[in-house]
C-alpha cells in the first residue's frame, strides 16, 4: 500500500501480524508511547527512513556500486537458506511516528509521519530478496519482521534514539572462539595457501578482506570424507544438509572437535584428532573449491534462473546448489604424503555433476535453491554419482 499525503502530513497504512503496547510509566510521563510486534516484510517497504542515521548502504546516493558487507551477506544467507528463522535471527526494525491509530479488525495501524530509525539494512535486504524472487518467478517465503514503534513528537528524542540504536553490538560465538585461540592453527594453515589472508575471528572483523570463517567451516564440513564422519551410523551416506544453512552448528562442531582433538584423555581423542587434521590440511583448497563452484562456467546454458549472470558469464551460483555439489566431492577426499586433498579421478567430468545438479534442482527442489540446499535426496543423488566415479577409478 502506498502512503497518502494530506496537508504535508504523511499517513502510512502499516499491516501487522501482532502488535502490543508496552508503554512504561516513564514513557507516559514523557508523553510518548511504545508498541512492539511482528509485521509482514512488505509493510516496511514504503516507510521513509529520513530520520535514520544510516541509509541502506548498497543504495546510498552518490556512492559507487557497493559490495555487500558481512552483515548484508548474513541476512541474504538467512533469507536464502532459512527464511522461516529470519524474525528470530534478525534484530528487527525500529520506527518512530508522531501518531498511531490501530484497527484491530483488519490488523492495520495507520502511522503518522513515520520513519525507520534503525533497520534500513534489514529493509534493503528484504526488498532485494522479494525483487529477486519476482525476477526468478519464484514464490517468496512470507517473512515476518520484529518491529518497535516509538510514538513521539520530540525531534531531539528521535535523533538520540536513532543514534543510540545504530551503535549497539552483541558478543557472537565467533568472537568467543577467536578469543580462545581456537582458530589460530586454522589461520596459519589457511595462510599456506593465501599468505596474506585473514580469517574473521570477531564480529567486528567486517572489512571485505576478511575470509568468512563460519562459511569456511561450513564448506570444510561438507567436504569431510565418509571415513572421518563423526557419526558412525551415517558413514555410508553422511547427512550434510545442515552444512548449507546452519553456520552456528558448524562453528560449534568445530569447537567440540578442537577441544577433543587437544585433550588426549578424551575417549574420542584419536577420532577427532584425525578429523581436525583434515580441517587444517584442506582449508585452503576447500575455499578455492567453493569460490570455483560459485562461478563455475559449466553452468552456462543450464538456464537455471536463480544463477546470477552478467554479460553471459556466471557471476554467482546460489549456495543451495553449490553445497550439495561440494558434499558430493567429499567422495574424492584422499590422504597423501602432503596431507588431505580432493583428488577427482582423471575420468571425472564436472559436466555430469552439473547436469545432475540441474536435474535435481528442477525435479526435486522445484527450481528453488533453498529447497535444494535443504533436501537430503539432492545431496544423496550427487554423492552417488561421485561415488561411482571413485569406485570405477579404484577398479581400474
Amino acid at each position: 500500500m502506498k502512503p497518502q499525503k494530506s496537508r504535508h502530513v504523511l499517513h502510512v497504512p502499516f499491516p501487522y501480524s501482532v502488535i502490543r503496547k508496552i508503554t512504561s510509566p516513564e514513557d507516559t510521563t514523557e508523553g510518548r508511547e511504545v508498541y512492539v510486534g511482528h509485521a509482514p516484510a512488505q509493510s516496511f517497504f514504503d516507510i521513509p527512513d529520513d530520520e535514520n542515521v544510516r541509509e541502506y548502504l548498497l543504495e546510498a546516493e552518490g556512492r559507487k556500486r557497493r559490495m555487500p558487507t558481512q552483515v548484508h551477506k548474513a541476512m541474504r544467507e538467512t533469507l536464502e537458506s532459512k527464511p522461516q528463522d529470519f524474525s528470530i535471527l534478525n534484530g528487527g526494525i525500529v520506527l518512530v511516528a508522531e501518531g498511531v491509530v490501530i484497527d484491530e479488525k483488519v490488523r492495520t495501524a495507520t502511522l503518522v509521519n513515520p520513519s525507520i530509525i534503525n533497520g534500513s539494512q534489514t529493509r534493503g535486504e528484504l526488498k532485494r530478496y522479494f525483487s529477486e524472487c519476482a525476477k526468478e518467478k519464484t514464490k517468496p517465503f512470507p517473512v515476518n519482521v520484529k518491529f518497535e514503534v516509538v510514538v513521539t513528537k520530540d525531534s531531539d528524542l528521535v535523533a538520540d534514539v536513532s543514534i543510540a540504536r545504530n551503535f549497539q553490538n552483541d558478543v557472537m560465538t565467533i568472537s568467543i572462539v577467536g578469543r580462545l585461540g581456537q582458530l589460530d592453527e586454522l589461520q596459519r594453515a589457511f595462510r599456506k595457501y593465501e599468505p596474506k589472508a585473514k580469517l574473521r575471528m570477531s564480529e567486528t572483523d567486517l572489512a571485505e578482506n576478511f575470509v568468512q570463517t563460519e562459511k569456511l567451516l561450513q564448506v570444510i564440513t561438507a567436504l569431510v570424507p565418509a571415513k572421518l564422519w563423526p557419526k558412525a551410523n551415517e558413514r555410508d551416506n553422511p547427512n550434510k544438509v545442515f552444512t548449507y544453512s546452519m553456520k552456528a552448528k558448524c562453528l560449534k562442531d568445530f569447537q567440540v572437535m578442537y577441544e577433543k582433538a587437544k585433550d588426549r584423555e578424551d575417549p574420542e581423542h584419536d577420532m577427532y584428532a584425525k578429523l581436525y587434521r583434515f580441517y587444517l590440511d584442506i582449508c585452503g583448497e576447500a575455499w578455492e573449491l567453493y569460490e570455483e563452484w560459485k562461478r563455475h562456467p559449466g553452468f552456462r546454458g543450464t538456464r537455471l534462473h536463480s544463477i546470477e549472470r552478467e554479460g553471459g558469464e556466471i557471476v554467482e551460483v546460489p549456495d543451495g546448489i553449490v553445497f550439495p555439489i561440494l558434499a558430493s566431492l567429499s567422495a574424492f577426499a584422499k590422504k597423501t604424503s602432503s596431507g588431505w586433498h580432493i583428488l577427482p579421478p582423471d575420468s571425472f567430468d564436472s559436466r555430469e555433476i552439473i547436469a545432475a545438479a540441474a536435474s535435481v534442482y528442477k525435479e526435486i527442489a522445484h527450481s528453488n535453491p533453498w529447497n535444494m540446499g535443504k533436501s537430503r535426496p539432492c545431496y544423496t543423488s550427487l554423492y552417488q554419482i561421485a561415488s561411482i566415479y571413485r569406485r570405477l577409478s579404484t577398479a581400474e
